[in-house]
């Protein structure tokens, strides 16, 4: 174990070199369109980018620019390949070649419905002292817990290292993925998980939070004080550290998420917004925000009693006569998932758990 000077200098060394890693980061990401493209045919390599041995080259150098041991990064190197199984799924996401209905029906079960009441129940003391700490709704704190890992049940088999590196190395997310990777680099410098059990979901993502590397160092919470952030196995510093990351997206407590609607024709060209934040690909998919008698007006027509505010209407899927409309903490969802169908779900499922048996 490194002593706690050990870590006080790590970390002083990597404030002071955060500018140079940035850079590395960059030169890594956006290297291989220029280097690649003209000597992938030297470099052996098909799709025209650089080898995955040179690429965690770049990363080392990275990392270590960063503050990282060099030990650190060389254990979690050693005979590292391409998880060629990541790539597919990247290619497959469910919120992407999934209807509404479909996406739903398989992930609001009956049973996740029915196991979220009972633990809601259980461990409603401790989410009400959470809930109440970090101005959450504290049925939400379960429907999240419950979509991404199934009550911790299912937090994922996958090494998070290689599966940073594998994305990190693919040229989709490339950018992304790198600074994901050092920061999961970071993780196990400082310690706060075995490199064994440094495990998760296939596209980095872990513990029963299923967060990203730069949300559990920036959101994860000690919350029990035992001097550890542990996602994986407190269920204290699970809800806190969900709790925490929604309060940080700007949630507002009974300001709810928004309904199904009805309606019979919505000319949804129309009523696109003039701007569009680009920092979530699912708000390309919004009507502009309207209060509800205004989509009354329209002839959508919400199929449950909403919160007065301004809700904007999810775009139909085609031939659709029911829809979405979203508003209230829907946007601080899509903070945690950018994606209309997982932030619908979150919505229902958080219904579903605050309704008695």
């Amino acid at each position: 174990m490194k002593s706690i000077m050990g870590l006080m200098q790590h970390r002083l060394a990597r404030v002071f070199c955060v500018s140079l890693a940035a850079v590395m980061v960059l030169m890594i990401s956006q290297g291989w369109a220029a280097n690649g493209a003209a000597n992938g045919a030297a470099n052996g390599v098909a799709d025209g980018t650089e080898s995955f041995d040179d690429y965690l080259v770049k990363v080392r150098s990275a990392a270590i620019g960063n503050g990282i041991a060099s030990e650190t990064v060389d254990a979690a190197f050693r005979g590292l390949t391409r998880d060629e199984r990541v790539i597919g799924y990247d290619r497959k996401q469910p919120e992407f070649v999934q209807t509404f209905d479909e996406y739903l029906t398989a992930r609001v079960t009956n049973f996740r419905k029915q196991e979220g009441r009972k633990l809601f129940k259980l461990h409603q003391p401790l989410l009400d002292e959470i809930a109440g700490l970090y101005g959450v709704d504290p049925e939400y704190i379960v429907a999240f817990w419950g979509l991404e890992t199934s009550f911790g049940r299912y937090q994922g088999k996958y090494s998070i290292i290689r599966s940073l590196a594998t994305l990190g190395h693919d040229q989709r997310r490339a950018a992304f993925f790198t600074a994901e990777l050092l920061k999961a680099l970071q993780i196990l410098d400082e310690q706060h998980v075995a490199p064994e059990a440094f495990v998760g979901a296939w596209a980095g993502a872990m513990g029963q939070s299923q967060f990203m590397p730069s949300s559990f160092l920036r959101f994860a919470v000690d919350h029990d004080g035992d001097g550890r952030k542990d996602i994986w196995s407190n269920k204290a510093d699970v809800f806190a550290s969900i709790a925490n990351y929604l309060n940080k997206a700007g949630w507002k407590r009974g300001a709810g998420w928004g309904g199904p609607a009805s309606f019979n024709t919505v000319d949804f060209v129309s009523l696109k917004p003039l701007n569009i934040d680009p920092s979530c690909r699912a708000l390309k998919h919004h009507s502009r925000k309207m209060s509800i008698s205004n989509w009354k007006d329209l002839g959508v027509v919400p199929g449950v009693q909403l919160v007065e505010q301004s809700y904007a209407l999810v775009s139909p899927e085609a031939g659709a006569s029911s829809g979405y409309l979203v508003g209230g903490n829907y946007r601080a969802i899509l903070n945690y998932n950018c994606a209309d169908k997982y932030a619908v779900s979150v919505g229902l499922m958080s219904e579903a758990i605050a309704t008695p048996d």
